[in-house]
């Protein structure tokens, strides 16, 4: 069975070397010459944990080819998946479907008789059945078969959540596309992988409705958060106890400063649209969007009075990155702060094991530095945004040594009281009471 993937974004190269682990042969196609070049060249253009030494040997095994060249690709292909991107469309929210539609039109002009085509992207409900009819209009003597298989991965974790996922979700619209999707995932059989075969319109339901699900989660023990923090509570003994209840469970349960990245943000503004759009009004989700807004907005603010109350003028930020393990910084929290920052007539100084590149890009007037001691070194406030493992063992009495202030805002809650002791510093965390000396 030969698999083309036509999209090399996350996604798109996430799902297509895992395909070619799996032992398929796996083309992948992108328009953009530059990142093939770097593929091709055995470079990684996202940062994923594990996924650099999957690509280089099953590239260099045979398994694995990389390609502007969509045609040939397609027409040599039984199984074409489509992983390309969705963002919110401007104005309404709903997801800009203008790359699937491209997509399938240069598929539909090359495909074989057979063919399989599964869209991997996120598309909103409906999206697998236009496609479908759009390909069958303009090649009506082709027969093939429509799938919808949307992806749970995980930015940071991705590679294990390909290889060991918690279920596979498979909308067919005939027993051809069924029977096509179980062969190329019969090697997660072994692991007892349940694959959950439905119609397309389920499975699209089904991966807005998960995340939309998780970014209630989040929205809703941040709002915790601020209770505990009037009452003089905890939320992290509260997120623990609540995640306890098997009904409930604890993951996703983290208070911080609002959820970020490529998935939870779009999902549910799109997910909200199409509510709207259906006459079936997602209220809850629609709240999640707002609040979650709001949230960055808040956390910026706290920032902005302390300084203003302290007298300080320079802020250290550490971690850009919407979630460690990565260098996604769509949609973090962080470039909705740093502007906040800035606007109040703050000076930032930076640093992020591995979004520098794609943040220098969108941030100005961002100072970076190469360490995080080294842009903690006279600033007033040191802000930590991410939670990177870099972070979680700072000699904290050498930050308060470097820092010209002393206060220590922890967004993630890395730190306890415990480890601020001694230190000096004026540290602030989310839903917890505060800890260390006032400045």
């Amino acid at each position: 069975m030969k698999i083309a993937m036509i999209g090399t974004g996350y996604v798109g190269l996430v799902s297509g070397v895992c395909f070619a682990e799996f032992g398929f042969q796996v083309t992948c196609v992108d328009k953009n010459p530059a990142i093939i070049e770097r593929l091709q060249a055995g470079e990684v253009t996202i940062y994923e944990p594990g996924l650099d030494e999957l690509l280089v040997r099953n590239a260099r095994d045979g398994r694995l080819i990389f390609t502007t060249d969509l045609v040939p690709t397609v027409a040599d292909a039984d199984v074409i998946f489509i992983a390309v991107g969705t963002p919110s469309r401007r104005g309404d929210g709903e997801a800009d479907l203008q790359y699937i539609y491209a997509a399938a039109d240069e598929i539909a002009a090359a495909m074989k008789p057979g063919a399989v085509i599964v869209i991997k992207s996120t598309v909103v409900v409906g999206t697998n059945a236009d496609v479908r009819a759009r390909i069958a209009k303009a090649r009506p003597d082709v027969q093939f078969s429509m799938v919808s298989n949307p992806e749970f991965l995980r930015e940071g974790s991705a590679v294990e959540d390909f290889l060991r996922p918690d279920r596979v979700v498979v909308g067919v619209h005939d027993e051809a596309g069924s029977a096509a999707m179980k062969r190329v995932y019969r090697p997660l059989y072994l692991r007892e992988t349940p694959m959950i075969v439905t119609t397309l319109e389920n499975a699209e339901i089904i991966k807005y409705a998960a995340n939309a699900y998780l970014a209630m989660k989040v929205t809703f023990i941040n709002e915790v958060a601020d209770l505990c923090e009037k009452a003089g509570g905890n939320v992290q003994d509260v997120a623990r106890a609540i995640g306890m209840d098997n009904r409930i469970g604890s993951k996703f349960l983290h208070a911080g400063p609002g959820f970020g990245g490529s998935c939870f943000p779009k999902d549910t503004r799109a997910y909200a649209a199409t509510g709207r759009k259906l006459e079936a009004p997602q209220t809850l989700i629609e709240q999640v969007v707002t609040v979650n807004e709001l949230r960055k907005h808040s956390m910026a603010q706290r920032v902005i009075e302390a300084a203003q109350k302290s007298g300080v003028t320079t802020v250290a930020v550490l971690g850009i990155a919407f979630k460690p393990n990565t260098d996604d910084i769509r949609e973090s929290p962080a470039l909705d702060i740093i502007p906040a920052l800035q606007k109040a007539g703050l000076t930032v100084r930076a640093h992020d094991p591995e979004a520098r590149g794609a943040a220098e890009q969108v941030l100005p007037e961002v100072t970076w530095y190469k360490s995080a001691y080294e842009a903690v070194e006279g600033a007033g406030i040191t802000l930590l945004l991410t939670e990177w493992n870099v972070y979680r063992a700072l000699d904290l009495k050498r930050v308060a040594t470097l820092m010209s202030g002393n206060i220590l805002f922890d967004l993630r809650n890395v730190y306890s009281g415990t480890d601020i002791e001694g230190t000096g510093l004026d540290y602030r965390s989310v839903g917890r009471p505060l800890v260390g000396k006032r400045g």
